[in-house]
C-alpha cells in the first residue's frame, strides 16, 4: 500500500517539518488525501528571519535583471508542471478541472508579466530650477508578508508575491491547511528556480493563525498583502498599526449583476449562472446579487431559475460535473443554514442547499440557490448584506437607472459589479456611479494582468495587478541634487 503524500514548508532554501501534523481531505468524498506539517509562530519566525537576511545581504533588492530572470524561470517551471498542479488543485480544492486549469494558466501569465515589469522603471527626473535637479527612485520596501486564502491558493498567492519579488522585496508566504498538498507542490516548483537566491522566497502552511499574526505584527515585516474576509482584514489593519506597515487588502464582495430591460438575455443568462456557480461561489467576485429591471423580471426569473436547477453538481473526476463541492462539509453546512435562515424572510426561487442523500452526501456538495428579496426593506436582509461564500444569489427588482445604482451601492462592499444593456452608453454611465473597483459591461470576471483590481469601501485598500501592484511593495525616494552652472 502506497504511503500518503506529505507536505512540508520551504524556508531559507530548505524543506522543514513541524511538531504538529495535519490531514488534507478530499472535499468530494471526505477521504484523507495526505498529511502536512502544520506550521505556526516558529515557522513564521524562521521565515521572517530568512527573508530579512536575504534582503539585507544579497543582491536581490538591487538587481532587476536577476529578478526578471528568476520570475521568467519560475513561469517556465510552472508551465512544465502545469498539468500536475491542475490535477492536484482540482482534487484538493474541489474545483472542476476546467476551473483549476483556468487558475493555473492565469498564474503562469501573471508571473511572466511581473518578470517583464521588473525591468521597467517608472521614476521621474527634472531640472526643476536652473541648476537644481530632482529625481524619484523606487526601491523595495523590504520584507513582504503575504497571506492568501484556500479558495484559489495558487493565483491569489502569486498575485501578491510575484509583484513583491519583481519590486525587489523578499517574501514570507502563509497559506492555509485546507490546500496543504497544493501549497507544497507550488513551493516545490518555486524551489527548483535556480535563479532565485536562498531566503528570498519562504513559505509555510498553517491551519491556525499564530504564524499569520506574527507576520502582521512583527517589525521585521515591512508590508502586508492579504486576501480574505473583511472581518480578518480589519483585524490585520489594527494589529499592524503599531509599526505603520504598508498594507494591501483585498477583502469581501457582494457583486451586483445589473440587468436592464434592453439586455440580451440569451447572452446574459449563461454568464449570470456561471457568476453564481464558478468556484462553487467561493469567490470574492461571485455574482451574488442579481438586480433586474421590472420589464424583464418575470422572464429572467424563469430562465435563471431553470438554468440554476440544471447545473450538474459533482466531483471533478466526473467529466459531466459543472460545479464541484465546497472546500469542506462544515462550509456546506454553513451555506445550508444561511439558505434556511433566508427562507424565513425571503422568497425561495431555487432552494438548492446541502446534498444529504445519494453518492454525493459524503462530500461537501450543495446545489445553487436563488432567493428573491423585495422592496427597499429587502436591502437590509442578511442574505443581501452578508457575503455567503457559496453558490447563493439574491434576485432583486428595480425600476429606474437611479434605483439600480442605489440598490447596487447599498452594501458595505465595493469590489466588483456588472452592467448588462444593449445601450452603448449605459454601462459607462451607470458604472461611473457604482462604488466598485471593477465594473464589467455585458460580461463578468474578465481580469487582465495589466490592469489594477481592488475594492472600494469595506472590500479593501490598495490595488493588485498592473503597475500599481509593484508600488504596493516599494518606497519612493526623492533625491535633490544641486549642480549649478560654473560659468
Amino acid at each position: 500500500m502506497n504511503a500518503l503524500p506529505h507536505a512540508r514548508h520551504f524556508i531559507d532554501g530548505a524543506w522543514t517539518e513541524s511538531g504538529t501534523v495535519g490531514e488534507s481531505t478530499d472535499p468530494a468524498t471526505g477521504k484523507v488525501l495526505g498529511t502536512f506539517a502544520d506550521g505556526g509562530a516558529p515557522e513564521a519566525r524562521a521565515a521572517i528571519d530568512a527573508a530579512r537576511r536575504a534582503f539585507g545581504t544579497g543582491d536581490w533588492s538591487r538587481d532587476r535583471d536577476l529578478r526578471a530572470r528568476a520570475l521568467f524561470e519560475m513561469s517556465d517551471r510552472m508551465t512544465e508542471r502545469r498539468d500536475e498542479l491542475v490535477a492536484l488543485l482540482s482534487r484538493e480544492n474541489g474545483k472542476i478541472p476546467a476551473e483549476a486549469a483556468l487558475e493555473v494558466d492565469l498564474t503562469i501569465s501573471k508571473i511572466r508579466y511581473y518578470g517583464a515589469l521588473a525591468l521597467t522603471e517608472s521614476g521621474r527626473a527634472s531640472e526643476v530650477k536652473p541648476g537644481l535637479y530632482s529625481m524619484t527612485l523606487r526601491q523595495p520596501a523590504g520584507v513582504a508578508g503575504v497571506i492568501a486564502p484556500w479558495n484559489s491558493p495558487v493565483i491569489l498567492s502569486v498575485r501578491s508575491f510575484a509583484p513583491a519579488l519583481a519590486a525587489g522585496a523578499t517574501v514570507v508566504l502563509k497559506l492555509p491547511g485546507q490546500t496543504a498538498l497544493t501549497n507544497s507542490l507550488l513551493f516545490e516548483i518555486i524551489s527548483t528556480v535556480k535563479s532565485l537566491p536562498q531566503g528570498v522566497f519562504n513559505a509555510f502552511t498553517e491551519s491556525g493563525s499564530q504564524g499569520a499574526r506574527l507576520i502582521v505584527a512583527d517589525p521585521d515585516v515591512d508590508v502586508i498583502s492579504y486576501t480574505g474576509s473583511t472581518h480578518v482584514g480589519r483585524s490585520i489593519m489594527a494589529d499592524a498599526s503599531a509599526s505603520l506597515k504598508g498594507m494591501s487588502l483585498e477583502l469581501g464582495g457582494k457583486t451586483p449583476m445589473i440587468v436592464f430591460d434592453d439586455a440580451d438575455l440569451d447572452a446574459a443568462v449563461p454568464v449570470l449562472t456561471k457568476a453564481i456557480t464558478t468556484f462553487t461561489g467561493q469567490f470574492c467576485m461571485t455574482g451574488s446579487r442579481i438586480l433586474v429591471q421590472r420589464g424583464i423580471a418575470d422572464e429572467l426569473r424563469t430562465r435563471l431559475s431553470a438554468a440554476l436547477k440544471a447545473v450538474r453538481v459533482g466531483p471533478g473526476t466526473d467529466p459531466a460535473s459543472e460545479m464541484g463541492p465546497l472546500i469542506d462539509r462544515a462550509n456546506a453546512d454553513r451555506v445550508e443554514k444561511e439558505i434556511s435562515d433566508a427562507a424565513e424572510y425571503a422568497g425561495i426561487l431555487v432552494r438548492g442547499g446541502r446534498i444529504t442523500e445519494g453518492p454525493l452526501a459524503a462530500g461537501a456538495f450543495v446545489r445553487p440557490a436563488l432567493i428573491e428579496v423585495e422592496g427597499a426593506d429587502g436591502l437590509d436582509r442578511p442574505i443581501v448584506q452578508q457575503e455567503v461564500f457559496g453558490p447563493v444569489a439574491t434576485f432583486e427588482v428595480f425600476d429606474t437607472e437611479a434605483d439600480a445604482i442605489t440598490r447596487a451601492n447599498a452594501t458595505e462592499f465595493g469590489l466588483a459589479a456588472s452592467v448588462w444593456s444593449r445601450d452603448v452608453d449605459r454601462p459607462l454611465r451607470v458604472g461611473r456611479e457604482l462604488d466598485a473597483g471593477t465594473v464589467w459591461a455585458n460580461t463578468w470576471a474578465v481580469i487582465v494582468d495589466q490592469m489594477e483590481e481592488g475594492g472600494f469601501k469595506q472590500s479593501g485598500v490598495g490595488r493588485l495587478n498592473g503597475e500599481r501592484a509593484l508600488e504596493e511593495f516599494q518606497e519612493i525616494k526623492h533625491i535633490v541634487h544641486p549642480a549649478p552652472r560654473t560659468s
